[in-house]
């Protein structure tokens, strides 16, 4: 059996910094992470909409080298528009992938914004897992980023995204916005790093929890 890298397994929310520090963050007894955004929170930068928002909250540390990192969260309460919670990988303000659950056009969208020097978007709708416990995970290929999602009704992971990532460092953990209103608040379960992916459609990716 080969040896695991010493970074993986559970990430301490006190492992990481914030981006911007949200409204209030609070860790209970049970290792769980409620964190209420700020309103106007958010990332994006020019394409289609014409404006820059760089103030999003992410809670960063370093994304070690091969290590995928997953990110636990409780999709509940999302009724503004563009509420959002999953992961946030950051090079630098031109440089950054957002992905999760965001709640657009009167549903909840599954998606990723990938931004290299401008931003894209893709979404698909993911409703039924409302009520359940997301993962997103985020995993590194050769010069690529794969984001797989799955939730705890749902359990087979779903290819969220495959986007050219040619940097070698990177900064990664959880994330949430609210652009459009104030007291969003979601409860963060986990944060770990896991042993990456070994290729895009590797049969260890579909593997189910036990």
């Amino acid at each position: 059996m080969s040896e695991q890298p010493a970074s993986i397994g559970p990430i301490a929310f006190d492992e990481g910094t914030w981006s911007r520090e949200p409204v209030s963050t609070t860790l209970d007894a049970d290792g769980v992470l409620t964190v209420v955004a700020a309103e106007g929170s958010d990332w994006w930068r020019d394409t289609a909409y014409g404006f820059r928002h760089e103030n999003g909250h992410a809670l960063l540390r370093r994304w070690d080298a091969g290590t995928a990192i997953e990110v636990d969260f409780e999709l509940s309460g999302f009724t503004g528009d563009f509420d959002q919670a999953g992961l946030a990988v950051m090079v630098d303000a031109e440089n950054w992938i957002k992905a999760g659950v965001e709640f657009s056009d009167g549903h909840m969208q599954l998606g990723a914004v990938v931004t290299t020097g401008a931003s894209d978007w893709s979404t698909g709708r993911a409703d039924e897992w409302v009520g359940s416990v997301v993962t997103v995970r985020a995993s590194r290929i050769a010069d690529a980023v794969v984001i797989r999602a799955r939730s705890s009704i749902d359990p087979e992971w779903r290819l969220v995204r495959v986007a050219r990532f040619a940097h070698e460092s990177a900064l990664i953990g959880p994330m949430v916005c609210a652009p459009t209103r104030s007291g969003l608040s979601v409860r963060f379960l986990g944060w770990r790093a896991t042993e990456a992916d070994a290729e895009l459609h590797a049969e260890s990716s579909e593997q189910t929890p036990d």
